[in-house]
């Protein structure tokens, strides 16, 4: 990944509404949601949430997909993990493999 790309990912997510469409999105997974939900779901109104959905996407941060009259919006795992590999790439001394779970949240136990 390329400075600029990775600017442009991290100024996306700098935005309060952005974050948030984005913290709803991963869990989505695949399936994603539909716009109409998203905006239900945050209290944004539909041309601001267009306007952040869009940042987004040009960041290579989400994907979307049409359904008839409304747009379906996704995760986009390649984008995501190329950040998170750019952000991460000289991990443990350079050995990234070390880092194994240590960026990811505790389970209930305690563990990553």
């Amino acid at each position: 990944m390329e400075v600029k790309t990775a600017v442009t990912a991290l100024a996306a997510l700098a935005q309060e509404s952005r974050l948030s469409i984005f913290r709803l999105l991963v869990p989505a997974g695949r399936v994603g949601m539909p716009a109409g939900e998203i905006a239900e779901a945050l209290d944004i109104p539909p041309a601001t949430l267009t306007f952040h959905l869009k940042e987004l996407t040009y960041a290579g941060l989400i994907d979307s997909q049409r359904e008839g009259r409304s747009i379906r919006y996704s995760i986009r795992e390649e984008g995501v993990c190329e950040l998170f590999t750019y952000l991460l790439l000289d991990c443990c001394n350079g050995q990234p493999e070390l880092c194994g779970g240590s960026c990811g949240p505790k389970n209930r136990r305690g563990k990553r």
